[in-house]
């Protein structure tokens, strides 16, 4: 029992990680990883709505109709979504202003609406709080690498704060759009090839 509560946490940190195993999620990753800031509060700000959404499809698997299940998932997720947007408006307004338009569409994201299809609807409430909170660090995890990586060789900063003497030129392709793809391609490759042994 004891293995098994724990398979359903760590899966989502490396076995199932979202953008890197699973292949999902990857708008939101791209576009949110040019600093470390965005990278964490999108990271975060998903886990939330990944936690409370499994929680509540779990609790309400066997009263929603299986016609207009998708429709029911999406609903709960919006809610979710809206809270998170309202809450980051009142405590973390400059975030809120760079995350921009990426917080609603956090609804589309294909990794809330597949956990809550594959995994919420089919457990109870326990393994599908773990199962949201360890896609949800592992999706926070991935996120921050990439975003460090793209911030510290892109503009020579961590966290906004200078990390490289006056002298370093920083390799600017790294915080365009081509950039995050040819990173996240990099890591990808890299996790493959440490998967592999």
């Amino acid at each position: 029992m004891a293995k098994t509560v724990v398979q359903e946490f760590t899966k989502g940190l490396w076995a199932e990680v979202p953008p890197y195993r699973l292949v999902l999620g990857l708008c939101p990753t791209l576009a949110m990883s040019k600093g470390v800031d965005s990278g964490l509060g999108m990271g975060i700000a998903v886990t939330f709505v990944l936690v409370c959404s499994n929680v509540l499809i779990s609790l309400l698997r066997n009263i929603i109709p299986r016609d207009v299940r998708i429709t029911c998932y999406i609903i709960v997720i919006a809610t979710f979504v809206i809270v998170v947007e309202l809450l980051m408006q009142a405590y973390t307004y400059p975030l809120f202003l760079q995350m921009g338009i990426f917080i609603p569409l956090i609804v589309v994201n294909c990794i809330l609406l597949g956990r809550a299809e594959a995994f919420a609807a089919k457990n109870g409430v326990g393994r599908s709080l773990l199962d949201g909170l360890g896609m949800g660090i592992g999706y926070t995890i991935s996120l921050t690498i990439l975003a460090a990586i793209r911030e510290v060789f892109g503009n020579g900063t961590f966290y906004n704060i200078p990390v490289f003497g006056s002298s370093f030129e920083p390799f600017a392709f790294l915080v365009t759009a081509p950039g995050a793809f040819v990173c996240l391609g990099l890591m990808l490759a890299l996790m493959n090839m440490v998967g592999k042994k």
